[in-house]
Order: structure tokens, then C-alpha cells, then sequence
């Protein structure tokens, strides 16, 4: 169904779950509004990008039917928040707007009808509106996917699609969706964008920053590891802007979050679904194999979660030092175990031969933390070694207390050593730094 079918039946969808007579006027608002201005009119001004435009150009329409759809009785408060209430069904998302222009809210969950959710500061808390119709969540569906080439259906009933302002968004719908068309939005805050800026969140000690920038100046080959919805592509991003300025970097990712605003000399590439006709798909692993033509100095992969990890591997282990990357992990040991079995879907080798590859590629692990209360913190920082045994030797460099949220170095990397021996460190700034660390 189009968008100007869906339009059509802006008035007419509505299921009534608010108040009985607060939802028939708002239906008849919205029919009479649709009936002044056209649907064809109706459907190009919600075609309109800017929100903020789009509402300008309907809200005298709007005014007007107001004045003379017996609405003359309600509360000046009342009639503003129905014209808002119209305004954002009809040119932005429904009741999902004012969350998407409030910066402090992260995700936006829809799970059908009745259960809507956001998240804000790390917590979930419910929806006060919600969408009124399931015609009404696939209206918000289309105005996501349409503007990108994307389109949702029976026939191909999931879609990922990343929004130009960088939100990525998952939406399902039924037969797949069982209770209805769900939908999930993710949005990047550009407010973070530097290990300085997490210093001043209290996502880590400024100590550890220090060790962190160095580590990536240094061309360590690091891995950001952690939950779901714990930091890790911002902990990247603030990595990635340490990398030098006369670097050329190219990075890969699912859906193209990381910013490089800083930086004079980055290739973004982002992978591709297929096509509805199963032709067009542009996976991690490709672009990982392309990336290795394109005379890079650093690799950044936003995350590895397939087969591309034995490219990625490879990519380390082929002179492509201080690559980064990002997968999910709970603890430095489990993401040397996700990252072998992910290996073995690119590679037919035994696990030994895998793991011999990871400790000659990979230098560390950070870990990334999210508490039950939400906050998010940069964890512990573990070494990555080949063992005697000819596997995997973790070492712990500096390790996070969860309960106490307090870092402390368990042990100096050994790259700062061999940097003050090489010259690439002065001997003055590390013993300055060590006077930093706590007693």
C-alpha cells in the first residue's frame, strides 16, 4: 500500500482507545483537515523531509478546520495538544515525534498496539501516547522506508534500513510479527565523539583514556567488546578519533554510525541487503575483501558478527595495524571464543589454527559495561598473547570493578615500554602519567 493509500485512511483507521469522544473528534478533525486540503496535497506535504516545514505548511489548514469542527469549547491546552497530536500523525511519526526530537531519549521500541516503550539515561520507561491503529504504525513504517528505496510487505516482512541522520531502524510486521507491526529506532547522539568527552561523563578515569589514546596512536589492534546497548560504537568513534590525521582509514560497517567529522582522510563504506528479488547484496566480508585494495592505513569494522572476522583477522595480521573493531561479547575470554567459531564460517580450520591467528592479530580487548541503573561505562582493557601451548594468553592491563564502578592497572602494557624505547613515547609523559593513577 502506497503512502497516499495510507493517507486516505488517516481518518477513517482509527481505533478508539482513548477516550470515546476525544478519539471521534480527533478522526473527525483529521477527515475534515483531509478533505480540505486534498489527500493528493496531504500526501506530498508529508512527503516533505523537514518536519518542522512540513507542519508549517498544514497548520493553518489545520487552524481553520479547528475553528469550525466544534472544537471551539476545549481548553487552549487541549486544543494545542490535539494540534500537535494531528500535526505529528500526519507529517512526522504519530506519538513516536516528540520522543525522536527529544535528545535524551536513545531507542524507541513499538511492540503493536499497546506496548510502546523508550529508553532514556540506559532505563526503559512506557509510552504515554501510543499509535491508535496498526494502520497508523505502518503509516510511521512507510514514512521511515520509503524516502530510502525500501519497502515492507507480506513478502518481504523485515527491514533494516539506516536514516540520513544516522538512526538505524528495525521494523517486522505480521504474519512474522505475531501481535501486531514492530518497530525499533535507534538513535547516535553526535554529542560524543572523543575519549575527552567520556572522561567528563565518568565513563572512565582520565588515566585510562591516556593509556587508551596511546594505545591507538601506538597501532595496537584493538577489539571494543560488550552487550547490547552498552557503549560500544561510541567507545569506537572516541577511539578512532585518536588515529592520526595523516592516516587514511576506511571503515565498514552494517549501517554507517561511526563520525568522522574530525578527521580529513576517511572512506565510509556500508553493506547492502538484498534486493526483494534476492540480487544486490553487499556483505561485511566483501567490503573487508575490497577494503584491503583501497590502500588503507587503518581498518575500522563497526562490528563482526559472520565470516568477515577471518578477513578481518587477516586484514591485522597483513600489515594493517590499529585496526578496530567491535562484537558482542561479555568478557574478554568470550569474545575470543565468538570470534573463533565466527572465523570458522569464513575458513574450514581447526580451532587451534583460528586462535593462533587471533593472538598474532589482535593486541587487546576493551570491554564495555551497562549496569542495572543504566550507566555505561568503558571497562577493562585485557591483552591479547600467544600462549606456550600455541593458543590464546589474556592479560589483564586494567581491570573495572563493577560494584565499586573504580578502575585500577593490574599491569603496563608492553607496548608503552617498547614505544619510550623506540622514541615514539617520552620517558617524562609516562612517568607523569603513572603519578596519575590512583594509590
Amino acid at each position: 500500500m502506497s503512502l497516499l493509500e495510507r493517507i486516505r485512511q488517516f481518518g477513517t483507521a482509527d481505533a478508539v482507545t482513548a477516550a470515546p469522544e476525544r478519539s471521534e473528534r480527533k478522526a473527525r478533525v483529521k477527515r475534515d483537515l483531509m478533505e480540505r486540503v486534498g489527500y493528493a496535497e496531504a500526501a506530498r506535504i508529508a512527503a516533505i523531509p523537514d518536519v518542522a516545514q512540513a507542519r508549517a505548511e498544514l497548520r493553518p489548514a489545520l487552524a481553520a478546520v479547528l475553528n469550525t469542527a466544534g472544537c471551539q469549547d476545549l481548553a487552549p491546552e487541549e486544543r494545542d495538544r490535539l494540534e500537535r497530536e494531528i500535526l505529528d500523525e500526519i507529517v512526522g511519526l504519530g506519538p513516536l515525534q516528540p520522543l525522536l526530537e527529544d535528545d535524551s531519549v536513545s531507542e524507541l521500541m513499538v511492540n503493536g498496539l499497546t506496548s510502546c516503550y523508550f529508553e532514556r539515561e540506559g532505563k526503559l520507561h512506557r509510552m504515554e501516547r501510543v499509535f491508535e491503529s496498526e494502520e497508523q504504525i505502518m503509516v510511521a513504517i512507510d514514512r521511515i522506508i520509503s524516502p530510502l528505496g525500501r519497502r515492507v510487505d507480506e513478502r518481504s516482512p523485515i527491514v533494516n534500513a539506516r536514516l540520513k541522520n544516522g538512526f538505524r531502524v528495525n521494523a517486522i510486521i505480521p504474519p512474522v510479527a505475531v501481535d501486531g507491526p514492530a518497530l525499533t529506532i535507534r538513535k547516535f547522539s553526535d554529542r560524543i565523539s572523543s575519549l575527552e568527552e567520556l572522561v567528563s561523563l565518568g565513563s572512565l578515569p582520565a588515566w585510562y583514556a591516556q593509556l587508551l589514546s596511546w594505545a591507538v596512536s601506538l597501532r595496537e589492534d584493538l577489539a571494543v567488546a560488550g552487550g547490547t546497548g552498552s557503549g560500544k560504537t561510541t567507545l569506537l568513534n572516541a577511539l578512532s578519533c585518536e588515529i592520526g590525521e595523516g592516516e587514511r582509514i576506511v571503515t565498514i560497517e552494517d549501517s554507517a554510525e561511526l563520525k568522522f567529522s574530525r578527521h580529513p582522510h576517511v572512506v565510509r563504506l556500508e553493506a547492502r541487503e538484498a534486493s526483494i528479488e534476492g540480487e544486490g547484496e553487499i556483505t561485511i566480508r566483501t567490503l573487508v575483501a575490497n577494503a584491503l585494495r583501497m590502500r588503507p592505513d587503518r581498518i575500522v569494522v563497526g562490528e563482526v558478527r559472520g565470516a568477515e572476522a577471518i578477513d578481518m583477522l587477516q586484514a591485522m595480521n597483513t600489515g594493517h595495524d590499529g585496526s578496530l573493531t567491535t562484537l558482542h561479547a561479555g568478557t574478554a575470554e568470550e569474545a575470543v571464543v565468538r570470534l573463533t567459531l565466527l572465523a570458522r564460517y569464513g575458513i574450514d580450520l581447526p580451532s587451534e589454527l583460528i586462535e593462533a591467528q587471533i593472538a598474532s592479530a589482535l593486541d587487546g580487548v576493551v570491554m564495555t559495561v551497562r549496569t542495572a541503573r543504566g550507566e555505561r561505562y568503558v571497562g577493562s582493557y585485557t591483552g591479547v598473547c600467544r600462549a606456550k601451548n600455541g593458543g590464546v594468553d589474556l592479560k589483564p592491563y586494567v581491570v573495572f570493578d563493577r560494584r565499586d564502578c573504580a578502575w585500577r592497572l593490574e599491569e603496563e602494557p608492553p607496548f608503552v615500554a617498547e614505544a619510550v624505547r623506540r622514541g615514539a613515547l617520552e620517558e617524562e609523559e609516562v612517568l607523569a602519567w603513572y603519578a596519575e593513577l590512583p594509590s
